[in-house]
């Protein structure tokens, strides 16, 4: 079983790179938790502005722990909310697999 999480940011204008190199600090803080099984950070090829997070964990339990964790409320909603336009976070369970 796995917990999927998209997120998808617009940054602010000018702002990309700055956002760009927290979300890699993040990832690489993210990739230590125990339930954490993948954190891969996507840049619009098209709108440099649009980020799209693909984040990967045993159970939502270990979703849950990861944004109580110090390094989301520091790197996440302090550092990088504040320079976003928009942001979208959306939450996947698997369905069950239905026999043919």
């Amino acid at each position: 079983m796995s917990f999927v999480v998209v997120a998808r940011y617009r940054v602010l204008p000018g702002h990309e790179q700055e956002v760009l190199a927290l979300l890699d600090r993040m990832a690489a803080a993210s990739r230590q938790e125990p339930g954490n099984r993948l954190y891969r950070v996507h840049q619009g090829t098209e709108d440099p502005r649009t980020v799209v997070l693909y984040e990967e964990y045993g159970t939502e339990a270990d979703f849950a722990a990861h944004c109580a964790s110090d390094h989301f409320a520091r790197l996440v909603l302090e550092s990088v909310v504040p320079l976003l336009e928009s942001r979208d976070v959306v939450r996947l369970a698997p369905r069950e697999e239905v026999a043919a």
